[in-house]
């Protein structure tokens, strides 16, 4: 019974460190991918830019809403 209570103990141990592995590394690529929002300047201005470009994606003129 003690054999393999240290068998399953050594499994546990390797896929549990394994499992902390594969998080670490997803989290160094997350954290590596995104950036801090403070470190972008001038980001209010550039909100208020898009927001204005995004009104009318389509650029279409009224003269096509015009119903006869």
């Amino acid at each position: 019974m003690a054999k393999q209570n240290s068998k399953s103990k050594k499994y546990f141990l390797v896929f549990s460190a394994i499992f902390i592995l594969i998080i670490g590394i997803v989290c160094i690529d997350i954290a590596r991918r995104t950036t801090f929002p403070g470190s972008k300047p001038q980001l209010k201005e550039r909100i208020f830019e898009d927001n204005e470009k995004s009104k009318d994606s389509l650029n279409v003129s009224d003269s096509t809403n015009k119903v006869d």
